[in-house]
């Protein structure tokens, strides 16, 4: 089962400019983030690493990634 959306949903945006996005990474793993959508349907960082994904949420366009404030993602 995806946690993507639907293609004809619309995504919440991080507000974050994509060259920025490319520089963070998982504070936990040092994966890679992409844009994600939060179970609340807010938008969040994911990490794209295979073995531990976790979701930062994006407050107010500011990215807390903090190893507390994530969640796991499921596989």
């Amino acid at each position: 089962m995806s946690h993507e959306p639907e293609a004809s949903a619309p995504r919440p945006s991080t507000g974050l400019e994509p060259w920025v996005r490319d520089l963070l990474r998982c504070p936990v793993t040092h994966a890679p983030l992409v844009d994600g959508v939060g179970p609340d349907g807010e938008p969040e960082l994911h990490s794209t690493d295979p073995d531990r994904p976790l979701a930062y949420p994006v407050r107010e366009g500011v990215p807390v990634l903090l190893a507390d404030e994530a969640r796991a993602l499921r596989v």
